[in-house]
């Protein structure tokens, strides 16, 4: 299917990399979990969720080998079926690297592609849209969506920017969150207009109105009814909902997460909820401090509560 910015919009499901059962070893050479991955796909599909991205740092592309982001490309490809709007991440550290990955991707029968910065050093300004240009160019037939994540590829693109790119009518949307209103009202209102942006969760109820498509999550593959409730109460103008949902969610945090474990211990959440099984983390990440580990049995608990409180129904049963 062809991806356009019109296309795109609600919940989009940052998908984790299927792990299987000894992905946790060195010695372990082909680790994607077709099997789970698939029957994954086909549950949040049906249950609600709008659009889904692959490998990003959640999606474990740090951890892959290269005949494993294959697998997990033409398998997801195949499961989605052209049902909701797919993109396969392919970040990675170099731009070449990157590219092939995108090569990759599209002989696999993706219609887009979700691509970060190369990091380890930090990248320019001028780099970071070389890059991107260079990527546009040369994969005209892929929709393109920006991984924008300062914190882990050590560079911000500001909406001053981004203008840059306006030529490359197959840019298409970003995954974002890190806006202060204004950057994100100069996007929305400028020259980038037609770009998707796609805000946290829990930013969804405020930055809705000043023009984000729609949200990302790798809660929802704990379950998904609690996102659907806020996508809907946002889409049917509820705000008052809306704000009632996110705090119940995502009540404010005394301080950030530490890097070090934030995404790992969402995966190791989302195992504990049951809603599917992404498998074992894989090396580096295999040994797990108790405290994350309580602390992500405590996540899982906290949502499936919600996912109770939350569920319509007509939601599937496995």
């Amino acid at each position: 299917m062809k991806i356009t910015p019109g296309d795109l919009g609600g919940i989009l499901a940052m998908m984790p990399a299927f792990a299987t059962a000894d992905a946790a070893s060195v010695d372990s050479n082909q680790t994607i979990d077709v099997d789970n991955l698939r029957d994954s796909v086909d549950r949040i599909i049906r249950d609600g969720i709008d659009l889904i991205a692959t490998t990003g740092s959640f999606g474990e592309f740090h951890t892959l080998l290269d005949d494993e982001f294959e697998t997990l490309a033409r398998a997801t490809v195949e499961a989605v079926a052209g049902r909701v709007p797919l993109f396969i991440g392919c970040t990675a550290l170099n731009s070449r690297a990157a590219m092939r990955r995108a090569k990759v991707a599209r002989d696999a029968g993706a219609a887009g592609i979700m691509i970060g910065i190369p990091f380890y050093f930090p990248s320019t300004i001028d780099n970071a849209l070389r890059f991107i240009s260079e990527m546009a160019d040369r994969f005209t037939d892929l929709a393109i969506m920006l991984y924008h994540n300062p914190a882990l590829h050590n560079v911000t693109l500001p909406s001053t920017a981004l203008p840059a790119l306006k030529r490359h009518r197959n840019v298409v949307a970003m995954k974002d969150g890190n806006r202060e209103p204004r950057d994100f009202l100069a996007l929305t209102r400028g020259e980038m207009g037609e770009l998707r942006i796609f805000v946290t969760a829990w930013q969804w109820a405020a930055f809705a109105p000043l023009g984000a498509a729609g949200f990302w999550s790798y809660d929802c593959w704990m379950g998904p009814p609690p996102l659907v409730r806020l996508r809907d109460a946002v889409r049917y103008g509820d705000m008052d909902a809306a704000a009632e949902i996110t705090l119940d969610l995502y009540p404010p945090l005394p301080q950030p997460p530490s890097l070090q474990w934030r995404e790992t211990l969402a995966k190791i959440a989302v195992r504990y909820a049951g809603y599917c099984d992404p498998g074992p983390l894989r090396p580096p990440f295999v040994e797990i401090p108790p405290e994350v580990d309580r602390a992500a049995r405590a996540r899982a608990e906290r949502w499936l509560a919600s996912v109770e409180r939350y569920r319509p129904a007509t939601a599937s049963v496995e």
